[in-house]
């Protein structure tokens, strides 16, 4: 939901005049999408069907990059939003920016756990 805020706050401006803006649209959409894809895999039980998958760490890559990417994002994202550009856009980029924030403390979450599972399996 995090994700979709992001990228929905940028798409109802006119984000396309600026390529700092087009770089977190890419970020924020493709990671949702992907995201919204392991929810689905995880919500049918489907990655049980495929063993041969090393589904903590295909997470624990996932959460990783997503972390990483998201925060380059949202510091682009941050350092961007200007009242010289746009003043129209200028609460929507801002919100975005706050939002974007959330999103990579939120993949970090997610990597620590993602690794602290790729470990103790691979401690086994």
């Amino acid at each position: 939901v995090l994700g979709l805020l992001v990228w929905t706050l940028i798409a109802g401006t006119q984000y396309f005049l600026y390529p700092a803006f087009g770089w977190v649209m890419f970020v924020a959409v493709f990671y949702w999408v992907l995201t919204v894809f392991f929810l689905i895999i995880y919500m049918t039980m489907t990655y049980t069907r495929i063993p041969q998958v090393p589904w903590t760490m295909v997470g624990l890559c996932f959460n990783g990059s997503a972390f990483v990417l998201y925060l380059i994002a949202a510091v682009v994202d941050a350092s961007s939003v200007t009242k010289d550009l746009d003043n129209h856009n200028y609460n929507s980029w801002a919100a975005s920016s706050f939002f974007a924030f959330v999103v990579t403390s939120c993949y970090a979450g997610n990597t620590y756990f993602s690794f602290i599972s790729w470990r103790s399996r691979t401690l086994q």
